[in-house]
C-alpha cells in the first residue's frame, strides 16, 4: 500500500526533503557569504576615517546585496567609494544609500522612546562628532540595556555643546512611556509624553527648570500620570493652611496655592499636591478647589477633604453660625458631579478673637467677629460720619468669647482709620494695632498719641503710621497767581437753608486742592455766609462785606490755627453767641471720585419736614457750610496747615481769601 502510494505522488514526494536540504543550507551559509561580503567592504569603510577617527562610510550586508550608508564629505569623495565597493567580487550588487553633509537650519535632533528599552535617534547629528561617540553618550543618559536604533545623519550648524543637551534630553526619556519623544531645535529643548509615575513627573519638572548652560526650554507637553484614586484636602490649623493631593495640571496647582494664600494672609502654606489625572471629567478642577476653600473659610481649624468624588468637612468651626453655613454649602453649592459628604463640625470659643477694618482709598471693609449686632452697629455709627461717598462692606459675623470693652475700642479706632489714605486696625483679644499711611504728616504724628488716650482700661495699642508729603514742584508765585485766578472766577453758592455743597463747588475746590498739594506755602482762608434772612452781623463783628472780600484776600493778618482733619473749624468771635445746633452737615462728593470720572452725583434728598423747620435754617449755618468746605479740601488732599476758617461772610458766595 505504502509502494503503491509513492509511485502515484512521483516526484512531488520527495519536495518536502528537498526544501529542508535548502532551508538547512541558506541558514548554514548566507550567514558566512554576509560576513564575508562585510569583510571585503571593511577595508574600503576603514578609509573613510574623518577627523573624529571613525570612517563616515557604514556597510550592511543583505544577502548577498552590501548596502552603504553614511555622509560623504562631499561628492567626489562619495563617487570614489562607490567605485571602490563596485570593485569587490563578493557582492552581488552595491545599494547605495549614502548621503553628503549639509548645513541644517535650523538643527533639527530628536530621541523617540518606541519601546520599554528601545530608544529611536532622527533628525541630524554634528558631522564634527562620530556617531559612535554621540552613541555612546547618549547611551550612558538612558537606563541600562536601551537599545539605539540611529538614522540621524551628519550635518553641519550644530549649536555648541550639542552633545550635553542631547544627553539631558535622552535621559528625560527614562520618565516617559512608549510615544515620549525630546527634541532639540538649535538651542530650543522640548519634550512631550506620557509620565510613567508621580515621582517621575515630578523629576520632570525639576529637571526643566534646570536646562543645559546655553539652551532655553520651549514646548513643554508632558502629560499627568494617572491614578487609581483622585483625593484633594485643604488642612487648616492656627499655624497655617497645609494642602495635600491631587491636582490635575501645574495649572490647577497654582490655583490652589494662590486660594490658599488668600485665605490666610500672612501665614504658612505648606505644598504637598502633586500633579496626576483621576478626576472625573464632570468635575471642574478650579471650581472644586473653590469650592472647598468656601468650605475651609467656615472652620477654625479642620480639614476640607475631596475622595471618591464626594466632599466632606471636620473640624472646629469658626462660630455657631458657620454649622449651618457649611451644612447650607454643602447642599446648594457643590460644583457639577460633586457628591455631598459629611459635615462634622463643633462651635468652639474663639482664641483669639479677631476684628479688622481695612481703610482703602475706594472702600471701608470690616471682616472677623463682633458679639452682637449693637456692637456692629455702633462701630459703623463711628464710621460713616468720617466718610463721603466711600462705602462701608460689613463683613463681619456674630460669635461668643469677645474680650471686655470691644464696642468701646473699635468705636475709638474708627475714626482714627477712616481719616488714613489707606490702612488697617486689627484686634486680637485686647491687643489693637493701627497701620497706614496718612496724606499729613501732623496727623501721622498724632495718631499714636490719641489711639492711647481713646482705648479702654486693660487694652493695648499700637501705631504706626507713615507720611505722605508731596514735594514741591511749582513756583509759589505762580501757584498764588493760579489760585488768585481760580479763586476770582468761582461763585459758590449754597442752596437756601442748607450746608450741602453742589456741583458747582466741585471743579473749583478740586482745582484749589491740587495746587495746594504741589505748593506747600499756599494758604487758603474759607468764610462762609449766612442766608440773606440771617445775615445780621452786629456791629464790631468783622463781618466783611461784599466790597471788602477782595481786600481780605491781600490781608497781611495772621490766620487762626489750621484745623484737624475731621474737627470743625472754629468759628469767628461773635459778639452774642448763638446757641449750637445738633444738626449735621451733608458731606460733599469726595473729590477722588469727581477725578475718576464718575458723573455728578445728584444732591442727596432731605427729608420731609414742617415748613417751619425747612424755613427757619441753623443758626450756626455759615459754621456748617465752612466746615462742609474745608472738610472736602481735606479730605481731597490739602495740608491742615494750608486751610484756616476765616469770619464768616455776608449773604450771597463763599469767600476763598490767599492767606500770605
Amino acid at each position: 500500500m505504502f509502494a503503491q502510494g509513492l509511485r502515484r505522488a512521483g516526484w512531488l514526494a520527495g519536495l518536502p526533503a528537498l526544501a529542508l536540504i535548502w532551508a538547512s543550507a541558506t541558514l548554514y551559509a548566507a550567514p558566512q557569504i554576509a560576513d564575508r561580503i562585510e569583510a571585503a567592504g571593511a577595508r574600503v569603510a576603514s578609509g573613510t576615517a574623518t577627523a573624529t577617527g571613525e570612517p563616515w562610510l557604514r556597510l550592511e550586508a543583505r544577502g548577498r546585496d552590501l548596502v552603504a550608508a553614511g555622509e560623504a564629505p562631499d561628492v567626489g569623495e562619495r563617487e570614489t567609494v562607490l567605485g571602490k565597493l563596485a570593485a569587490l567580487e563578493g557582492p552581488r550588487r552595491i545599494v547605495s544609500e549614502v548621503g553628503l553633509v549639509e548645513t541644517a537650519a535650523p538643527f533639527l535632533w530628536a530621541a523617540i522612546r518606541t519601546g520599554t528599552a528601545r530608544v529611536a535617534l532622527e533628525g541630524s547629528r554634528p558631522a564634527e562628532i562620530g556617531r559612535r561617540a554621540l552613541e555612546a553618550r547618549i547611551t550612558g543618559a538612558l537606563a541600562p540595556g536601551t537599545h539605539l536604533d540611529d538614522s540621524a545623519r551628519a550635518a553641519r550648524g550644530a549649536p555648541p555643546d550639542f552633545a550635553s543637551a542631547a544627553a539631558f534630553l535622552a535621559a528625560r526619556l527614562s520618565g516617559l512611556a512608549k510615544g515620549g519623544r525630546a527634541a532639540l531645535s538649535d538651542t530650543v529643548l522640548s519634550l512631550s509624553g506620557e509620565a510613567l509615575d508621580v515621582p517621575a513627573y515630578e523629576a520632570l519638572r525639576a529637571a526643566l527648570s534646570d536646562p543645559p548652560t546655553g539652551f532655553s526650554v520651549g514646548r513643554i507637553e508632558i502629560l499627568p500620570p494617572a491614578v487609581a484614586q483622585y483625593r484633594f484636602a485643604v488642612q487648616k490649623s492656627a499655624r497655617g493652611i497645609l494642602l495635600d493631593g491631587y491636582a490635575p495640571s501645574a495649572a490647577d496647582r497654582e490655583a490652589a496655592l494662590r486660594a490658599a494664600g488668600d485665605a490666610v494672609p500672612g501665614g504658612i502654606v505648606q505644598d504637598r499636591l502633586l500633579t496626576a489625572r483621576g478626576l472625573d471629567p464632570a468635575i471642574d478642577p478650579k471650581a472644586l478647589i473653590a469650592f472647598a476653600f468656601k468650605l475651609a473659610e467656615l472652620i477654625q481649624s479642620g480639614t476640607v477633604s475631596f475622595s471618591d468624588d464626594a466632599v466632606s468637612v471636620t473640624g472646629d468651626a469658626i462660630d455657631a453660625q458657620a454649622i449651618p453655613d457649611a451644612a447650607a454649602l454643602m447642599r446648594e453649592g457643590r460644583p457639577a458631579g460633586v457628591k455631598p459628604g459629611p459635615v462634622t463640625l463643633a462651635a468652639r470659643p474663639l482664641s483669639p478673637y479677631r476684628v479688622a477694618i481695612r481703610r482703602t482709598p475706594d472702600s471701608v471693609t470690616l471682616t472677623g467677629h463682633l458679639p452682637d449686632d449693637a456692637t456692629r452697629e455702633r462701630v459703623l455709627a463711628a464710621l460713616r460720619p468720617r466718610l463721603f461717598r466711600e462705602p462701608v462692606v460689613d463683613r463681619t459675623r456674630l460669635a461668643d468669647g469677645a474680650p471686655p470693652d470691644l464696642g468701646t475700642a473699635l468705636a475709638a479706632a474708627a475714626p482714627l482709620v477712616a481719616n488714613l489714605a489707606a490702612g488697617e486696625v486689627s484686634v486680637s483679644d485686647r491687643a489693637l494695632t493701627l497701620t497706614g499711611e496718612s496724606l499729613y504728616r501732623e496727623a501721622a504724628a498724632r495718631t499714636p498719641e490719641r489711639l492711647a488716650e481713646a482705648l479702654p482700661p486693660g487694652w493695648t495699642g499700637q501705631a504706626t503710621i507713615s507720611a505722605r508729603q508731596p514735594a514741591e514742584t511749582r513756583d509759589p508765585a505762580a501757584c498764588r497767581a493760579e489760585a488768585a485766578a481760580a479763586i476770582a472766577g468761582a461763585s459758590l453758592r449754597f442752596p437756601a437753608g442748607g450746608a450741602t455743597l453742589t456741583p458747582a463747588f466741585y471743579p473749583v475746590l478740586d482745582a484749589l486742592a491740587a495746587l495746594a498739594k504741589a505748593c506747600p506755602t499756599l494758604r487758603l482762608a474759607v468764610s462762609a455766609p449766612a442766608d440773606p434772612a440771617k445775615a445780621k452781623p452786629a456791629a464790631g463783628e468783622g463781618a466783611p462785606t461784599a466790597e471788602a472780600a477782595p481786600t481780605r484776600m491781600a490781608s497781611t493778618a495772621r490766620p487762626e490755627a489750621p484745623a484737624a482733619p475731621g474737627s470743625a473749624p472754629k468759628p469767628a468771635p461773635k459778639a452774642h453767641p448763638e446757641p449750637e445746633t445738633h444738626a449735621a452737615p451733608k458731606k460733599a462728593e469726595p473729590a477722588a471720585a469727581k477725578r475718576a470720572g464718575s458723573k455728578t452725583p445728584p444732591t442727596p434728598k432731605t427729608e420731609n419736614k414742617p415748613k417751619e423747620a425747612a424755613d427757619d435754617p441753623p443758626l450756626d449755618l455759615p459754621r456748617l457750610r465752612g466746615q462742609a468746605v474745608i472738610e472736602y479740601l481735606l479730605q481731597a488732599g490739602v495740608r491742615p496747615d494750608q486751610l484756616s476758617a476765616g469770619p464768616d461772610a455776608p449773604a450771597g458766595p463763599v469767600i476763598l481769601a490767599l492767606l500770605p
